[in-house]
């Protein structure tokens, strides 16, 4: 297997009035193509800040990120855009839906982001959200839809450009267990199905026993549990 994701001397710090606050430095992480990996620790530890790091949704103030054996942080704003919508997707606990949208067209809208028109994006947005099993659900706002299905239909869009790389920060956090089991449950058969490399930010440990692999960040270190 290759490594798909690599993260290299990792840090990331924030001006604050009188010096800098530093969340971590020196990190070191890889992930293979085709595994799950949880990464767990206590809330403040830096595990969303890492996340997000390793998706580009925001810079390091030192080392680097290498996906697919591309330096992502070697490219401008616009170039790091792309590659976030078209090669990473994001599950959030929050869900992050656009309220005035529809199930359908919130699955939709990376696909029209990408250059797609507009049938095209909804089109392939009632195809994922028929594996997800959420179709008769697709012209409802989010404000008519359940957590679980707000949730199923955030993983649908975020798998809509058939992503690479899944980045989950905390997926069942706003859920109930029940419901939480069965977000993982079509979170592990998509990752199987669709030949991703997943990534899951969590602090429950019923949550990391789905994922073959488990790493924890403690005190600005990151390490393999054994």
């Amino acid at each position: 297997m290759s490594n798909l994701l690599r993260a290299v001397n990792l840090g990331k710090e924030y001006p604050l009035p009188e010096g800098v606050l530093r969340i971590f430095s020196g990190l070191e992480f890889e992930l293979e193509a085709g595994d799950i990996a949880a990464i767990m620790g206590v809330s403040g530890v830096g595990k969303t800040t890492l996340l997000n790091l390793l998706g580009a949704l925001d810079r390091p103030t030192e080392g680097t990120v290498f996906l697919e054996g591309e330096d992502i942080f070697d490219r401008d704003e616009k170039s790091l855009a792309r590659i976030r919508n078209r090669k990473i997707g994001f599950v959030f606990q929050f869900f992050h839906l656009l309220p005035e949208f529809t199930a359908v067209e919130n699955v939709g809208l990376p696909v029209l982001m990408a250059g797609s028109a507009k049938e095209v994006a909804l089109s392939r947005g009632m195809e994922i959200l028929r594996e997800v099993g959420l179709e008769d659900k697709a012209h409802c706002r989010p404000a008519l839809l359940s957590g679980g299905e707000l949730q199923r239909v955030a993983i649908a869009r975020a798998l809509a450009n058939e992503p690479r790389l899944l980045l989950a920060d905390e997926p069942t956090g706003n859920l109930d267990w029940k419901t939480g089991e069965r977000i993982l449950h079509l979170l592990l058969d998509l990752h199987r199905k669709k030949g991703l490399s997943s990534v899951i930010v969590t602090h429950n440990d019923k949550v990391a026993e789905f994922c073959g692999k488990t790493f924890v960040m403690d005190r600005g270190e990151l390490k393999r549990s054994a």
